[in-house]
C-alpha cells in the first residue's frame, strides 16, 4: 500500500514538502520530519515510489546519529526522537508513521550541501579527466576511476530549489555564502564525520565513496549542528567492498538501478515516469540490503524494537 502524505490540520501545519519528506511545525523549537516512499532520479520525482524507502532513510539516519555522537563527542545533531509528538492522534496513520518520522530541533539551515569525496567517481571523475581538478582543487596525476583519494576532499555545492540542479562551488564561494567562521567548522566536521563513517562502513563491507551532509546553526549557542538525513543510500554512494575494483565504475547500493533503467530507455530527466515493478523491487532490495549491512539488523527486526 502506497504511503499517503499525512494531514494533521492545524495541530501540525505542513511547512515544507521536498523530494522525499514532509516537514511539519510542532512548536517553536521542533519539527516533525516524515519520510515518504517517493524516489527521484536526475532531479525528477517518479510517479510511483519504492515501498519502505522512507523507513530505511529514517532508521538508517537514526542509527548513524547514535553511532557518530558516540565516536565524536562534540558533534551536535538536530535529532530528538523517533517518537511521534503528542499532537499526533494514536490511530492507523500514527502506526504507519512509526519508523519514518523523526522529531528534530528547529534550526537555521546553512545554504550549502557539504559534500565529501573519498573516491574519485561520478562528476568528480568527469571533471578530473577534463581538467585534472575537482571543484577547483588540483588532484594528483594518474588517478584511475573509482580510486581512493590520498585524503578525502571537501567539495561543497549550492542547495537548489526543488526541480533545479545543485551547482558545485569552491570552498571560497561556500565561505561567502555562510561566513568564514562557519565555513571552516562545516568543512572540518564534514571530513571528520566522513572518516568516522567510512571506517565503520568498511568494517561492515561497504565503501562510502562520497556523501553529502547538511548543517544548521543553533543561534542560541552559536554551534554548527548536523541536520537532515545522514549517510543514507539517497545521500551517499555506497559500493560493495567485496566487488570493488579500481579502474572502472562500481555497482551502487542506491538509485543506480533506477538511473540505469531511465538512461537505457531514454527517460533521463523526463517528467511523469512510472517505474515498472521489477525496477521498483530491484531498487527496494538494494536499500534493504544496505540497511542490513550497515545496522546489522533487518528492517523488520528494527521496526519491532521501536515502541
Amino acid at each position: 500500500m502506497a504511503f499517503v502524505r499525512p494531514d494533521f490540520g492545524d495541530a501540525l501545519p505542513l511547512v515544507a514538502s521536498g523530494k522525499v519528506r514532509e516537514l511539519y511545525d510542532v512548536d517553536s523549537k521542533s519539527l516533525l520530519f516524515v519520510a515518504s516512499d517517493r524516489i527521484s532520479a536526475y532531479d525528477v520525482i517518479m510517479q510511483n515510489g519504492v515501498p519502505d524507502k522512507g523507513l530505511v532513510l529514517t532508521l538508517i539516519t537514526a542509527h548513524w546519529f547514535q553511532y557518530l555522537q558516540k565516536q565524536i563527542p562534540n558533534l551536535k545533531t538536530h535529532f530528538l526522537s523517533l517518537d511521534l509528538p503528542s499532537a499526533v492522534p494514536k490511530d492507523q496513520m500514527s502506526r504507519r508513521l512509526k519508523g519514518r518520522s523523526m522529531l528534530v530541533r528547529k534550526l537555521k539551515v546553512f545554504p550549502v550541501e557539504a559534500i565529501v569525496r573519498g573516491y574519485i567517481t561520478g562528476s568528480a571523475w568527469s571533471s578530473y579527466k577534463k581538467t585534472g581538478e575537482v571543484n577547483g582543487k588540483e588532484m594528483p596525476e594518474g588517478l584511475q576511476e573509482s580510486q581512493e583519494l590520498p585524503e578525502p576532499i571537501y567539495t561543497p555545492s549550492t542547495k537548489a530549489e526543488l526541480g533545479q540542479h545543485d551547482e558545485n562551488i569552491s570552498t571560497e564561494q561556500a565561505a561567502k555564502l555562510v561566513g568564514e567562521k562557519y565555513a571552516k567548522r562545516i568543512e572540518d566536521l564534514s571530513i571528520q564525520i566522513y572518516k568516522t563513517a567510512r571506517d565503520y562502513a568498511k568494517e561492515q563491507g561497504i565503501i562510502i565513496a562520497d556523501t553529502k551532509f547538511e548543517f544548521g546553526l543553533d543561534e542560541e549557542t552559536d554551534e554548527v549542528v548536523l541536520v537532515d538525513e545522514v549517510l543514507t543510500p539517497d545521500s551517499s554512494r555506497f559500493w560493495a567492498k567485496s566487488t570493488y575494483k579500481v579502474g572502472q565504475g562500481q555497482d551502487s547500493f542506491d538509485k543506480q538501478f533506477l538511473r540505469d533503467w531511465l538512461t537505457k530507455n531514454g527517460l533521463k530527466g523526463k517528467e511523469g515516469v512510472s517505474m515498472p515493478e521489477d525496477v521498483v523491487e530491484a531498487t527496494r532490495a538494494k536499500y534493504l540490503e544496505a540497511f542490513k549491512i550497515l545496522t546489522g539488523k533487518s528492517l523488520e527486526d528494527t521496526l519491532k524494537e521501536l515502541k
